[in-house]
């Protein structure tokens, strides 16, 4: 239990920095935003909870092919004004979009 504090401590001390940074240096900032840092994060954890390098490799993996197809949620938002579609509509529409995500990654992830 005390290492789930330690993830949590680091964890809000990243996204903390981060916010406090945009302020003094919003390039900089924006650039540590945009990383996946919770991949990032979660491989390191991973690895020194469970000290699996085969596991942590697939892991790895499996986010790889996981980014593109979260991306999918994103899709109706592009199509939204085009097709006249309310908020709610185009975020129903990318719910099922990132399901069919989940489906991909599955299906890919077999193979490793």
């Amino acid at each position: 239990m005390f290492s789930f504090f330690i993830k949590i401590l680091i964890s809000s001390i990243i996204i903390s920095f981060a916010s406090w940074l945009s302020f003094k240096k919003p390039q900089i900032s924006g650039f540590i935003v945009a990383l996946p840092l919770v991949s990032i994060i979660s491989l390191a954890f991973s690895f020194i909870e469970h000290q699996d390098k085969e596991k942590t490799i697939l892991f790895a993996k499996s986010i790889i092919v996981g980014i593109p197809a979260s991306l999918l949620f994103f899709v109706p938002f592009f199509f939204s004004k085009m097709l006249n579609l309310n908020f709610w509509t185009t975020y129903m529409l990318g719910l099922i979009f990132l399901f069919v995500g989940y489906y991909i990654h599955k299906f890919v992830t077999q193979f490793f």
